[in-house]
Protein backbone atom coordinates (compact mmCIF):
# COMPACT_ATOMS: atom_id res chain seq x y z
CA UNK A 1 0.00 0.00 0.00
CA UNK A 2 1.23 3.49 -0.88
CA UNK A 3 0.91 6.24 1.71
CA UNK A 4 2.07 8.94 -0.74
CA UNK A 5 1.33 8.86 -4.49
CA UNK A 6 2.67 11.70 -6.64
CA UNK A 7 1.95 11.95 -10.36
CA UNK A 8 3.69 14.59 -12.53
CA UNK A 9 3.48 17.20 -9.81
CA UNK A 10 4.58 20.60 -11.17
CA UNK A 11 4.92 23.98 -9.49
CA UNK A 12 6.00 27.27 -11.05
CA UNK A 13 6.42 30.53 -9.15
CA UNK A 14 5.43 32.83 -11.99
CA UNK A 15 8.01 31.95 -14.63
CA UNK A 16 10.48 30.56 -12.08
CA UNK A 17 10.87 26.79 -11.85
CA UNK A 18 9.82 25.07 -8.65
CA UNK A 19 9.35 21.39 -9.56
CA UNK A 20 8.58 19.74 -12.91
CA UNK A 21 6.70 16.43 -13.41
CA UNK A 22 7.76 14.98 -10.05
CA UNK A 23 6.45 11.43 -9.64
CA UNK A 24 7.14 8.87 -6.92
CA UNK A 25 5.36 6.70 -4.34
CA UNK A 26 6.14 6.14 -0.68
CA UNK A 27 5.09 2.75 0.68
CA UNK A 28 3.43 2.23 4.04
CA UNK A 29 5.98 1.72 6.82
CA UNK A 30 9.11 2.76 4.91
CA UNK A 31 11.60 5.55 5.51
CA UNK A 32 11.90 7.18 2.10
CA UNK A 33 14.84 9.46 1.36
CA UNK A 34 14.43 12.58 -0.76
CA UNK A 35 17.82 14.06 -1.62
CA UNK A 36 19.21 16.96 -3.57
CA UNK A 37 21.12 20.18 -2.91
CA UNK A 38 19.45 23.35 -1.69
CA UNK A 39 17.18 24.74 -4.39
CA UNK A 40 16.61 21.39 -6.11
CA UNK A 41 12.88 21.34 -5.24
CA UNK A 42 12.66 19.24 -2.07
CA UNK A 43 10.85 21.82 0.08
CA UNK A 44 8.57 22.83 -2.79
CA UNK A 45 7.49 19.21 -3.20
CA UNK A 46 6.75 18.79 0.51
CA UNK A 47 4.91 22.12 0.83
CA UNK A 48 2.80 21.20 -2.18
CA UNK A 49 1.94 17.83 -0.65
CA UNK A 50 0.81 19.65 2.51
CA UNK A 51 -1.28 22.13 0.45
CA UNK A 52 0.73 25.00 1.89
CA UNK A 53 1.18 25.94 -1.76
CA UNK A 54 -0.92 24.73 -4.69
CA UNK A 55 0.48 22.85 -7.68
CA UNK A 56 0.52 24.34 -11.17
CA UNK A 57 -0.34 20.92 -12.59
CA UNK A 58 -0.19 17.23 -11.74
CA UNK A 59 -1.75 15.46 -8.78
CA UNK A 60 -0.96 13.76 -5.49
CA UNK A 61 -2.67 11.62 -2.90
CA UNK A 62 -1.85 10.91 0.74
CA UNK A 63 -3.60 7.98 2.47
CA UNK A 64 -5.43 7.57 -0.86
CA UNK A 65 -7.01 11.03 -0.49
CA UNK A 66 -6.65 14.14 -2.64
CA UNK A 67 -4.09 16.54 -1.14
CA UNK A 68 -6.20 19.66 -1.73
CA UNK A 69 -9.82 18.50 -1.49
CA UNK A 70 -9.11 16.34 1.56
CA UNK A 71 -6.25 18.48 2.91
CA UNK A 72 -7.67 19.29 6.39
CA UNK A 73 -8.48 15.62 7.06
CA UNK A 74 -5.07 14.43 5.78
CA UNK A 75 -3.09 16.90 7.89
CA UNK A 76 -4.56 15.51 11.12
CA UNK A 77 -2.45 12.39 10.58
CA UNK A 78 0.76 14.12 9.43
CA UNK A 79 3.70 15.34 11.50
CA UNK A 80 5.68 18.03 9.69
CA UNK A 81 9.09 19.45 10.53
CA UNK A 82 10.00 22.34 8.19
CA UNK A 83 13.57 23.28 7.40
CA UNK A 84 13.07 26.70 8.99
CA UNK A 85 11.34 27.07 12.37
CA UNK A 86 9.30 30.18 13.28
CA UNK A 87 7.19 30.47 16.43
CA UNK A 88 5.46 33.01 18.67
CA UNK A 89 8.47 34.41 20.53
CA UNK A 90 6.68 35.42 23.73
CA UNK A 91 5.12 32.01 24.37
CA UNK A 92 6.65 29.41 26.64
CA UNK A 93 7.53 26.09 25.03
CA UNK A 94 4.94 24.21 27.10
CA UNK A 95 2.16 26.65 26.14
CA UNK A 96 3.09 26.48 22.47
CA UNK A 97 3.01 22.67 22.48
CA UNK A 98 -0.31 22.61 24.37
CA UNK A 99 -1.72 25.01 21.79
CA UNK A 100 -0.48 22.74 19.00
CA UNK A 101 -1.97 19.68 20.74
CA UNK A 102 -5.37 21.40 20.96
CA UNK A 103 -5.82 20.88 17.20
CA UNK A 104 -6.00 17.12 17.71
CA UNK A 105 -8.79 15.21 19.41
CA UNK A 106 -6.51 13.51 21.94
CA UNK A 107 -4.63 14.23 25.14
CA UNK A 108 -0.98 14.72 24.18
CA UNK A 109 0.27 15.75 27.64
CA UNK A 110 2.09 12.52 28.50
CA UNK A 111 3.57 12.34 25.02
CA UNK A 112 4.78 15.94 25.27
CA UNK A 113 6.74 15.23 28.46
CA UNK A 114 8.18 11.99 27.06
CA UNK A 115 9.46 13.65 23.91
CA UNK A 116 10.78 16.70 25.76
CA UNK A 117 12.72 14.38 28.06
CA UNK A 118 14.23 12.45 25.13
CA UNK A 119 15.24 15.65 23.31
CA UNK A 120 16.38 17.38 26.53
CA UNK A 121 14.01 20.28 25.93
CA UNK A 122 13.18 22.74 28.75
CA UNK A 123 9.42 23.27 28.55
CA UNK A 124 9.45 26.29 30.88
CA UNK A 125 11.55 28.59 28.68
CA UNK A 126 10.24 31.24 26.30
CA UNK A 127 10.67 30.69 22.58
CA UNK A 128 12.61 33.97 22.21
CA UNK A 129 15.24 32.71 24.68
CA UNK A 130 15.97 29.51 22.77
CA UNK A 131 18.93 28.87 20.49
CA UNK A 132 18.28 27.75 16.92
CA UNK A 133 19.06 24.16 17.91
CA UNK A 134 16.56 24.24 20.78
CA UNK A 135 13.90 25.73 18.51
CA UNK A 136 14.51 22.78 16.22
CA UNK A 137 13.89 20.47 19.20
CA UNK A 138 10.53 22.22 19.72
CA UNK A 139 9.71 21.47 16.08
CA UNK A 140 10.63 17.81 16.53
CA UNK A 141 8.43 17.44 19.62
CA UNK A 142 5.59 19.31 17.91
CA UNK A 143 5.80 17.10 14.82
CA UNK A 144 5.64 13.87 16.85
CA UNK A 145 3.25 15.09 19.53
CA UNK A 146 0.05 13.56 18.13
CA UNK A 147 1.68 10.25 17.04
CA UNK A 148 1.11 10.82 13.30
CA UNK A 149 0.82 8.08 10.70
CA UNK A 150 3.13 10.00 8.35
CA UNK A 151 6.19 12.10 9.18
CA UNK A 152 7.46 14.69 6.69
CA UNK A 153 10.94 15.83 7.67
CA UNK A 154 12.52 18.66 5.70
CA UNK A 155 16.24 19.08 6.51
CA UNK A 156 15.43 17.99 10.09
CA UNK A 157 18.90 17.95 11.65
CA UNK A 158 20.11 21.47 10.85
CA UNK A 159 20.98 23.18 14.13
CA UNK A 160 21.27 19.94 16.12
CA UNK A 161 24.63 18.93 17.57
CA UNK A 162 25.87 15.37 16.77
CA UNK A 163 24.66 13.99 20.11
CA UNK A 164 21.12 15.30 19.56
CA UNK A 165 21.18 14.15 15.95
CA UNK A 166 21.81 10.61 17.18
CA UNK A 167 18.88 10.90 19.63
CA UNK A 168 16.67 12.22 16.85
CA UNK A 169 17.62 9.37 14.48
CA UNK A 170 16.87 6.82 17.21
CA UNK A 171 13.50 8.49 17.74
CA UNK A 172 12.63 8.36 14.03
CA UNK A 173 13.59 4.66 13.83
CA UNK A 174 11.51 3.91 16.94
CA UNK A 175 8.46 5.66 15.45
CA UNK A 176 8.97 3.80 12.19
CA UNK A 177 9.00 0.49 14.06
CA UNK A 178 5.57 1.43 15.43
CA UNK A 179 4.30 1.77 11.86
CA UNK A 180 4.90 5.44 11.06
CA UNK A 181 5.85 6.15 7.45
CA UNK A 182 8.63 8.72 6.99
CA UNK A 183 9.51 11.05 4.11
CA UNK A 184 13.04 12.22 4.96
CA UNK A 185 14.33 15.15 2.91
CA UNK A 186 17.99 16.10 3.22
CA UNK A 187 21.12 17.24 1.38
CA UNK A 188 23.26 15.39 3.96
CA UNK A 189 23.73 12.06 2.22
CA UNK A 190 25.17 10.16 5.19
CA UNK A 191 21.89 10.70 7.06
CA UNK A 192 19.82 9.30 4.21
CA UNK A 193 22.15 6.34 3.78
CA UNK A 194 21.90 5.58 7.50
CA UNK A 195 18.11 5.75 7.80
CA UNK A 196 16.35 5.17 4.50
CA UNK A 197 15.14 2.12 2.58
CA UNK A 198 14.72 3.83 -0.80
CA UNK A 199 15.75 7.18 -2.17
CA UNK A 200 14.65 9.66 -4.84
CA UNK A 201 17.30 11.99 -6.25
CA UNK A 202 16.00 15.37 -7.42
CA UNK A 203 17.96 17.68 -9.70
CA UNK A 204 16.84 21.13 -10.85
CA UNK A 205 13.21 20.35 -9.98
CA UNK A 206 13.05 16.93 -11.66
CA UNK A 207 13.50 13.38 -10.39
CA UNK A 208 16.58 11.73 -11.93
CA UNK A 209 16.58 8.41 -10.04
CA UNK A 210 14.42 6.38 -7.65
CA UNK A 211 16.03 3.27 -6.24
CA UNK A 212 16.55 1.01 -3.26
CA UNK A 213 19.71 2.33 -1.58
CA UNK A 214 21.44 -1.07 -1.45
CA UNK A 215 20.63 -1.78 -5.10
CA UNK A 216 21.80 1.71 -6.06
CA UNK A 217 25.16 0.93 -4.54
CA UNK A 218 25.43 -2.65 -5.82
CA UNK A 219 24.44 -1.91 -9.43
CA UNK A 220 26.49 1.21 -9.81
CA UNK A 221 30.20 1.83 -10.37
CA UNK A 222 32.64 -0.05 -8.19
CA UNK A 223 35.33 1.98 -6.51
CA UNK A 224 38.73 0.35 -7.05
CA UNK A 225 41.97 1.27 -5.27
CA UNK A 226 45.27 -0.33 -6.36
CA UNK A 227 48.55 -0.05 -4.48
CA UNK A 228 51.90 -0.96 -5.98
CA UNK A 229 55.09 0.35 -7.61
CA UNK A 230 55.40 1.65 -11.17
CA UNK A 231 51.67 1.39 -11.85
CA UNK A 232 50.92 1.86 -15.57
CA UNK A 233 48.13 4.44 -15.80
CA UNK A 234 47.77 4.13 -19.57
CA UNK A 235 46.29 0.62 -19.52
CA UNK A 236 43.37 1.92 -17.41
CA UNK A 237 42.39 4.54 -19.99
CA UNK A 238 39.32 2.59 -21.12
CA UNK A 239 35.65 3.73 -21.45
CA UNK A 240 34.51 1.76 -18.37
CA UNK A 241 36.94 3.62 -16.09
CA UNK A 242 36.02 7.05 -14.72
CA UNK A 243 37.79 9.55 -12.48
CA UNK A 244 41.20 7.89 -12.71
CA UNK A 245 43.59 9.36 -10.12
CA UNK A 246 47.24 8.45 -9.47
CA UNK A 247 48.78 9.49 -6.17
CA UNK A 248 52.35 8.25 -5.59
CA UNK A 249 52.06 4.44 -5.44
CA UNK A 250 48.26 4.38 -5.38
CA UNK A 251 45.79 4.34 -8.25
CA UNK A 252 42.04 4.89 -7.71
CA UNK A 253 39.08 4.99 -10.10
CA UNK A 254 35.41 4.07 -10.60
CA UNK A 255 34.62 1.10 -12.84
CA UNK A 256 31.36 0.11 -14.52
CA UNK A 257 31.77 -3.02 -16.62
CA UNK A 258 32.77 -6.68 -16.61
CA UNK A 259 34.65 -7.19 -13.34
CA UNK A 260 36.65 -10.07 -14.87
CA UNK A 261 38.03 -7.74 -17.54
CA UNK A 262 39.34 -5.20 -15.04
CA UNK A 263 40.79 -7.96 -12.82
CA UNK A 264 42.78 -9.22 -15.83
CA UNK A 265 44.03 -5.70 -16.49
CA UNK A 266 45.06 -5.24 -12.86
CA UNK A 267 46.68 -8.69 -12.73
CA UNK A 268 49.00 -7.92 -15.64
CA UNK A 269 51.06 -5.64 -13.35
CA UNK A 270 52.86 -6.01 -10.03
CA UNK A 271 50.60 -4.86 -7.22
CA UNK A 272 50.87 -4.78 -3.45
CA UNK A 273 47.19 -4.48 -2.54
CA UNK A 274 43.77 -4.02 -4.13
CA UNK A 275 40.44 -2.83 -2.74
CA UNK A 276 37.10 -3.18 -4.57
CA UNK A 277 34.37 -1.23 -2.80
CA UNK A 278 30.75 -0.25 -3.28
CA UNK A 279 30.62 3.54 -3.68
CA UNK A 280 29.04 5.63 -0.96
CA UNK A 281 25.67 7.29 -1.57
CA UNK A 282 27.53 10.60 -1.78
CA UNK A 283 29.73 9.33 -4.61
CA UNK A 284 26.67 8.02 -6.49
CA UNK A 285 24.88 11.32 -5.92
CA UNK A 286 27.81 13.32 -7.32
CA UNK A 287 27.81 11.05 -10.39
CA UNK A 288 24.15 11.89 -11.13
CA UNK A 289 24.76 15.59 -10.64
CA UNK A 290 27.65 15.52 -13.08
Amino acid sequence: MNIIEINKLTKYYGKARGIIDVSFNVKKGEIFGFIGPNGAGKSTTIRTLLSLIYPTSGSAKIFGKHIIKDGPEIRKEIGYLPSEIFYYDKMKVKDLLKYSASFYKKDCTKRMYELADIMELDLTRRIEDLSYGNKKKVGIVQGLLHEPKLLMLDEPTSGLDPFMQKKFFDLVVEENKKGTTVLFSSHILAEVQQLCNRVAIIKEGSIVKIEDIKKLQEDHYKKIIIKGKDLDVKKFNIPEVKELVKNNNELSFFYNGDINKIIQTIGSGIIKDILILDPSLEEIFIHYYK
